[in-house]
């Protein structure tokens, strides 16, 4: 029988899983265990797009509210902390 995970184990993985797909939705190929670890902003060696991450954003509200138990709000304001700790600095609009 499979152990079920308590509420700080789910948040640890909700971590792992927000930051994988930060770095999927934004193209590239680096995982959490890439950087875990690191002192230095790694958040800042790669880009995300405003529109990856609007993306990426409804998808850990949707995540943080089935895996976790959230309230859309309490998701909303997560995702936001995540995103202002560990979220990709924003690629550079080209102007035509």
């Amino acid at each position: 029988m499979k152990k079920r995970l308590t509420y700080e184990q789910k948040k640890d993985q909700a971590v792992v899983d927000l930051i994988n797909e930060m770095f999927k939705t934004a193209g590239h190929s680096v995982t959490y265990h890439d950087v875990v670890g690191r002192t230095d902003a790694w958040y800042n060696d790669w880009t995300i797009t405003e529109e990856q991450y609007d993306q990426w954003t409804e998808w850990g509200k949707n995540y943080l509210m089935k895996n976790l138990k959230l309230t859309a709000p309490k998701a909303e304001r997560e995702m936001s902390m995540v995103g202002l700790s560990w979220g990709l600095k924003f690629a550079k609009k080209i102007k035509q």
